[in-house]
């Protein structure tokens, strides 16, 4: 814990608080100086032989200065200070406040140095003069304690006196040291920074120089390593960050273009991505499309771009989107919502603030990097992780070589490709937008068909990512057999992940609507995701669920639903929390056929899982559960109509439906309760009675061991 608040703090540029430290409250005397010479002894003992690779002449200075102290806490132990101590004056002593407060300084001076011991070269490299100043100052207040504790009350030898006044000397005259060689280095990693933002590609001689002859980066494990060690500064920046996480991002991107240019496709990236399939790649807050819904609630990720929503904003159908994405929608001419196909009133978007701190507070908990300060400009939001243009050059320089070694590389390289792709296809509409004018998809395509797993997978999750960018959805469809290739994997794929991703690349090209009859006439298609909508991993159903959900949306793919078991998955998904909501909003979009309404019918729990959702679902979940059984009992039949009428306390659920459920919940309901009623006055004409809590299925009004009244339900709630 310790540790951590001192990196946090080093990465702000802010002194690290008397929390972060175990300050040594109860420790006086003998305790405290035996305390004092462990701490000095191990900072000694654990760095007096590493080699730094930066900050050498400060951290070597530090730690002489820590050895002079390990020689003063050791002549107190031995001397037994402490217990004369207490023996003369009170535990508050100048003296002992002194030692205290060495204690933190010393504590302060392991972790930097134990910082700059572990950190990666090229952040050490891009902080240098801040670091160069965490140093000094450390110097500084080394000094002043030295001038202000009473030497005389330590009962100190003339040795030791001696060594520490020559320490006091040294630590006054001590000044701020930034070592030239290690600016010059700085300064070459800003130039090539500088070149690919001029479009300029810089001289791979240059490149080899830098990174492995000076910086000693000898192969592509370490280049990795240090790839991992700056992206995971961006994503716990704090918003004050030096460089800023954008400009950070062009360094990420310089290394790994070195990566590949340096060093190629050695196989040890490979084993690491063999042996640890399931480690989590840190980034920005948008993660990996593959795995945003396990890691985000569903509430959080905009329908459009799968992303964490960074500006939720609603539009006139009432459905939340982020702003960039439905922004993006309206501009690209269409006139329909995206979820639920519903046609727009108008293009005003309203933010929804409450959502947005819903979100805030979710990151909060999560330990995610959230930028809170977002204005309603979508030009505003998240300005510190838009890519520069370096970043975005070296990416295609990047991606030149990845996709070299996909189209003639052995299956290892083509593997590493496809897993890079797959990485730099999730970090924004440039990369997507570039890896596919490049001729990605084709040799992507290819491999779907590979019998390695890890190729399989890497390739069908850079589908997928790539898919997020609209004009790609077009590129994938006309490639060949890209599309059965896809739904392969998802009947057959050789991982759980790969059919899951399968899934959720289908559920991404579905959202262009000329394609979605064209994906459901696949051989398999429907069958295949009814499958993993039942039977599959949570993360698994909800890819799943919404894949169908869209496909539904298509009124010529209802009798390809009823046929490939969509219908009867959907309604046992009812049962499920986790996918419920949609399966409803499937369902209801599926009934409002007669075919459908027929199918739905005859499905034995349809009706009771529906009005389970009316009890216990979301207020969306809700919406759509009334409005499926409304349009059962208009389009089902008699037969249904009745069984819906005769469920029980559907007269109770609706009643609390007319007055707390959403504006289209209560439309529904109230024209299901008119349906209701007008039964219940034709059997009361007839000489019946209502069928409220009946449950016995009697047609011929003959109701044994039956309580039938009948129950007025008020409709009278304005129509909008």
């Amino acid at each position: 814990m310790a540790s951590a608040a001192i990196f946090s703090s080093l990465r702000r540029r802010r002194s690290p608080s008397l929390e972060a430290f175990l300050a040594p409250v109860d420790l006086s005397g003998v305790a405290l100086v035996q305390t004092l010479a462990s701490i000095s002894t191990e900072v000694v003992s654990c760095f007096s032989g590493v080699r730094f690779s930066f900050q050498r002449k400060n951290a070597r200075s530090l730690i002489r200065k820590i050895e002079t102290f390990v020689v003063l806490f050791e002549f107190l132990a031995d001397s037994n200070w402490g217990s004369r101590r207490r023996n003369r004056a009170s535990s508050e002593s100048t003296a002992l406040l002194c030692l205290k407060e060495l204690y933190l300084l010393l504590y302060r001076s392991k972790i930097l140095i134990d910082y700059c011991a572990q950190s990666s070269k090229l952040w050490l490299l891009l902080q240098n003069p801040s670091i160069s100043g965490y140093f000094h100052d450390l110097n500084q207040e080394i000094s002043t304690l030295l001038d202000v504790i009473p030497a005389n009350d330590l009962g100190l030898s003339d040795d030791i006196r001696e060594q520490i006044e020559l320490l006091q000397r040294q630590s006054r005259k001590s000044r701020l040291y930034i070592d030239k060689n290690d600016e010059s280095l700085r300064e070459t990693f800003y130039s090539f920074l500088d070149g690919f933002e001029n479009g300029e590609i810089p001289n791979p001689v240059d490149l080899r120089l830098f990174f492995v002859e000076k910086l000693g980066i000898k192969d592509s494990k370490s280049c990795r390593t240090e790839i991992e060690f700056l992206e995971e500064q961006i994503v716990n920046h704090d918003g004050d960050l030096e460089p800023t996480g954008s400009v950070i991002n062009g360094f990420v991107a310089i290394t790994r273009y070195c990566r590949f240019l340096l060093f190629g496709f050695e196989e040890d990236g490979l084993e690491w991505w063999i042996e640890n399939p399931k480690k989590p790649r840190k980034g920005f807050v948008a993660q990996e499309i593959g795995d945003t819904f396990i890691t985000v609630p569903k509430d959080f990720v905009c329908p459009i771009s799968l992303d964490l929503m960074t500006d939720p904003v609603i539009i006139s159908t009432g459905q939340t989107y982020d702003r960039s994405s439905i922004a993006r929608w309206i501009e690209e001419g269409h006139c329909t919502c995206p979820k639920t196909g519903q046609m727009l009133m108008d293009s005003r978007i309203v933010p929804n603030r409450a959502l947005k701190n819903l979100i805030v507070q979710w990151c909060t908990a999560s330990g995610i990097s959230y930028e809170s300060e977002f204005t309603d400009s979508p030009n505003e939001s998240f300005a510190s992780a838009l890519p520069t243009k370096a970043a975005v050059e070296a990416n295609k320089a990047t991606v030149s070589i990845l996709i070299k070694y996909l189209a003639d590389g052995s299956e290892a390289a083509q593997t590493v490709a496809a897993r890079e792709i797959r990485l730099l296809a999730k970090t924004g509409k440039e990369n997507r937008a570039y890896i596919a004018e490049a001729g990605a998809i084709p040799h992507l395509c290819r491999l779907l068909k590979s019998e390695n797993a890890i190729a399989q997978e890497n390739s069908v999750t850079a589908m997928l990512n790539l898919s997020i960018y609209e004009k790609n959805k077009s590129r994938i469809m006309e490639e060949g057999d890209c599309l059965e290739s896809i739904v392969s994997v998802l009947v057959s794929g050789l991982t759980v992940e790969a059919q899951e991703n399968a899934a959720a690349t289908l559920f991404s090209l579905s959202a262009v609507h000329e394609y979605k009859k064209r994906i459901a006439v696949v051989d398999q298609c429907v069958e295949a995701l009814a499958l993993l909508l039942q039977n599959g991993t949570p993360r698994g159903k909800k890819d799943a669920v919404t894949a169908l959900y869209n496909l539904s949306t298509h009124p010529d793919n209802c009798s390809r639903m009823i046929e490939g078991g969509g219908v009867s998955s959907l309604v046992g998904a009812l049962k499920n929390e986790g996918v419920a909501e949609e399966a409803a909003g499937a369902l209801a979009l599926l009934v409002r056929q007669s075919l459908g309404a027929e199918a739905i019918g005859k499905e034995d729990s349809a009706v009771t899982g529906l009005m389970g959702m009316m009890r216990c679902g979301t207020p969306r979940g809700k919406e759509n559960a009334v409005a499926a059984l409304l349009e059962l009992c208009k389009s089902g039949g008699a037969a249904v109509a009745e069984k819906v009428l005769r469920a029980p306390a559907i007269a109770g659920l609706l009643q609390t439906l007319l007055f707390t459920g959403t504006k289209r919940a209560r439309r529904k309901a109230a024209s299901l309760a008119r349906v209701f009623q007008r039964r219940e006055n034709a059997a009361m004409r007839s000489g019946g009675y209502g069928f409220v809590g009946n449950s016995n299925g009697n047609r011929d009004g003959s109701f044994t061991n039956d309580v039938s009244v009948p129950i007025s339900i008020s409709i009278s709630v304005p129509v909008l």
